[in-house]
């Protein structure tokens, strides 16, 4: 049996403008009765239509982030034993004994599947359209199932080249693929679903994707960021420059396209200080959305706060008491006050490590006047924590922070289970500052720990952290390595977080 490389997505709205569609006739029209076997272990296709029991398997994913799917198997019902366990194991699911020898569907259904907690039988009605669509065999779906009704759209061949190319030429490259399998799985709420969230900053663009588990709980697929410096010139010109817009929308399309290809269902994308202050932050918002398809939202201070704060107490479990926790990035700075389990206030402040590097030329090496002169503007820019009550526990998140952690560490591989839960105290702050003062950026860069893309902008985010501390009257931190990314996944998707 041929594979088939398959690119598929899923839409309330697809083809109803008529789409890739508009003045093509169907080859032919289809309806359709089926079910789906659906795995909490993994996302094979196994379904039941016109009595046969099909079952194809997922072969490969390309660099594209097509599917080659190989059809390995197809029975008339009843089935005996062995094609049923053969079934399941495609499903990645071991059965229990057979009582039977042969299985007629709702036997097989009654007796296997649904004593089964890793599957799940969908039902479903289809009515397909058949088109040829460019050499491709495409497909328009209106798919009902309990509880739910979309619309799915198919693009199939033995040509990989072919069905990118003829993806591309219908304008849905942006859109996710998403196998009917692990589609149906997301609308029905059964087993793990992906999700992907990017956070735009001043200084980096960080990326995750999360698995998303029937329990409601989250695992980290990926976790990375990347330094574009997009504020870079932002305070001189008060504009954003087309250098640094051009290196964070590459990054960020590289990310879309990595999202899609690990499967997940959705993306969602934020924008911080750098697209708050900037009065061009459009020219990058459309560069965006013509490169990847991604719309970024530009969230407040607040909301960036709020993030944050929702992040770290999911991910500390610290105990109740008063607390602080702050967020230092390229362009601002967010702080949350709390008590037990309630949020006091919020707010952001336009202190940020990259305005503060170009302002004082903290790049390099740096006499001890200029490291003064630093310091003494930070503290000013951050009067509105003056007169506080020092908190019972300070929790800190960002680059500036988790590189302190690993450099304290001498992580030579960023490990987010050592630097989570790392106490930074005065004197290693300290001794971290004096270490970049006298330091030059490509002597930075060979520090072990730290982000070499960092390398400029670690001294005035290290001077921000110490500041905090002193104002907050602590001697030391906790270090969180969750961030406003994982704040927005479980605010967005939900789970436990």
């Amino acid at each position: 049996m041929t594979p088939r490389w398959e690119w598929r997505t899923f839409g309330d709205r697809l083809g109803v403008d008529g789409g890739p569609f508009a003045g093509l006739r169907p080859e032919s029209v289809q309806e359709s009765d089926e079910v789906y076997l659906l795995s909490s272990e993994n996302d094979e296709c196994v379904k039941i239509r016109d009595g046969l029991l099909d079952v194809k398997h997922l072969e490969t994913v390309n660099e594209d982030g097509l599917e080659q799917w190989r059809p390995i198997a197809k029975e008339a019902f009843p089935v005996s034993a062995e094609d049923a366990t053969a079934a399941l194991a495609t499903l990645g699911v071991v059965p229990p004994p057979l009582a039977r020898t042969v299985y007629t569907l709702d036997d097989f259904i009654a007796d296997v599947v649904e004593p089964s907690t890793a599957l799940r039988a969908v039902r479903v009605h289809k009515h397909r359209e058949h088109f040829l669509l460019d050499g491709c065999m495409a497909e328009l779906t209106d798919l009902r199932f309990e509880g739910g009704e979309t619309r799915t759209i198919a693009i199939e061949a033995e040509d990989p080249a072919l069905v990118t190319a003829t993806v591309e030429k219908a304008g849905m490259s942006a859109l996710e693929n998403v196998s009917l399998p692990r589609g149906l799985k997301a609308l029905t709420g059964f087993g793990a679903r992906r999700y992907a969230v990017i956070d735009v900053g001043t200084n980096s663009v960080k990326f995750h994707v999360g698995e998303l588990a029937s329990d409601g709980g989250w695992s980290t697929v990926v976790d990375r960021s990347e330094v574009t410096r997009l504020g870079e010139g932002l305070d001189e010109t008060g504009r954003l420059n087309s250098d640094p817009m051009e290196r964070t929308a590459n990054a960020i399309a590289d990310m879309a396209d990595q999202a899609r290809r690990l499967g997940a269902l959705e993306i969602a994308a934020v924008g911080t200080a750098g697209l708050r202050l900037a009065p061009n932050s459009q020219e990058l918002l459309a560069m965006v959305k013509e490169r990847s398809g991604i719309a970024i939202e530009v969230i407040s201070g607040e909301d960036e706060a709020r993030l944050a704060y929702l992040a770290v107490t999911a991910g500390l479990r610290s105990a109740g008491g008063t607390r602080v926790v702050f967020d230092t990035g390229g362009g601002s700075s967010q702080f949350t006050f709390a008590h037990d389990e309630v949020v006091d206030e919020r707010f952001s402040l336009p202190v940020g490590a990259v305005r503060f590097t170009e302002a004082f030329g903290l790049s390099g090496v740096v006499t001890d006047e200029g490291l003064s002169g630093a310091l003494d503007a930070i503290a000013a820019d951050l009067t509105p924590l003056d007169g506080r009550p020092a908190p019972g526990a300070l929790v800190a998140i960002g680059g500036a922070v988790t590189n302190l952690a690993a450099v304290k560490h001498s992580l030579a591989t960023y490990d987010p289970d050592v630097v989570n839960g790392t106490v930074l105290d005065r004197g290693e702050i300290d001794r971290q500052i004096e270490l970049y003062r006298t330091r030059t950026t490509e002597e930075r860069r060979r520090i072990v720990g730290l982000q070499p893309g960092r390398a400029e902008v670690i001294l005035a985010g290290a001077c921000i952290v110490r500041t905090v501390l002193a104002k907050l009257g602590q001697t030391a931190l906790t270090v969180s390595d969750r961030g406003l990314r994982h704040g927005l996944l479980a605010e967005r998707f939900g789970g436990n977080g």
